[in-house]
C-alpha cells in the first residue's frame, strides 16, 4: 500500500525553512481510490454533482441552486489553491474508474485537528463508498501531526450520521451550522494513544 503522507519544504515568513506534512495525493484501498482533483476533472465533477442536485441540495448549500460547468471549474481552481496553501485537501472519490463524489480534509478547527467532508453522487450511495472514503481520510490524517479528526453533518441527515458511528467517532453534540438556521451534529475521533505522528 502506498504511503498516505507526504511532506514539502516551505519558506516561512522569517526566512527559515519548515517541513510541512500533508497527505498523499492518492489514497487507495482494495476497492476505492481517492485522488487529488485535477484541472481536467471538470466534466466528471459536473456530471457527478449535477445529476445529484435533488439529494445534495438538501444538505450542501453549494448544490441548492444548481451546479454548472463553471461551478465545477471554479471549484477545481479553488481546491488547487487550497491544497497548495495547506488549507484543504480535496479528493475525487473514484470507484470502478468513475468519479462518484468528493471528500477532503479541511484545516478549519484548529492547528491540531482536521475536519472530514464528503458527498456522493446519488447513484453511488448505499454501497459503503462514503464510509470507505472517510476511513481512508482518517488513516491519512493520523499520519500527520494532528490529534483529532471531526465530522459534522446536518442533524436531519441520518445517512451521513451513520458514517462517523461506523468509524468509532464519538458524538460531541449539536452546534449551529455555518449555513443557518440549521443545526449540525459534531463527531470526533481522537488519535489512538499508541500512535505517534
Amino acid at each position: 500500500m502506498p504511503s498516505t503522507a507526504g511532506s514539502r519544504m516551505n519558506q516561512s515568513g522569517n526566512g527559515e525553512t519548515a517541513n510541512i506534512a500533508r497527505p498523499a495525493e492518492e489514497l487507495v484501498d482494495d476497492k476505492l481510490t481517492l485522488r487529488r482533483w485535477r484541472a481536467d476533472d471538470a466534466d466528471s465533477l459536473y456530471a457527478a454533482a449535477s445529476s445529484s442536485l435533488a439529494e445534495l441540495g438538501r444538505w450542501m448549500p453549494w448544490a441548492a441552486k444548481g451546479y454548472s460547468k463553471d461551478d465545477a471549474d471554479r471549484f477545481l481552481r479553488f481546491t488547487t489553491g487550497a491544497w497548495d496553501a495547506d488549507e484543504e485537501y480535496d479528493y475525487a472519490i473514484v470507484d470502478d474508474g468513475r468519479v462518484s463524489g468528493s471528500c477532503g480534509l479541511i484545516r478549519r478547527i484548529g492547528p491540531d485537528a482536521l475536519e472530514i467532508g464528503y458527498w456522493l453522487a446519488a447513484d453511488a450511495t448505499g454501497r459503503g463508498l462514503a464510509t470507505r472514503a472517510a476511513s481512508l481520510l482518517v488513516d491519512a490524517a493520523f499520519l500527520l501531526p494532528v490529534d483529532r479528526v471531526q465530522i459534522r453533518h446536518d442533524r436531519r441527515n441520518v445517512r451521513s450520521e451513520a458514517i462517523p458511528r461506523r468509524l468509532g467517532f464519538r458524538c460531541l453534540g449539536q452546534q449551529a451550522s455555518p449555513a443557518p438556521p440549521e443545526t449540525d451534529i459534531v463527531w470526533q475521533l481522537d488519535r489512538p494513544r499508541k500512535q505517534a505522528a
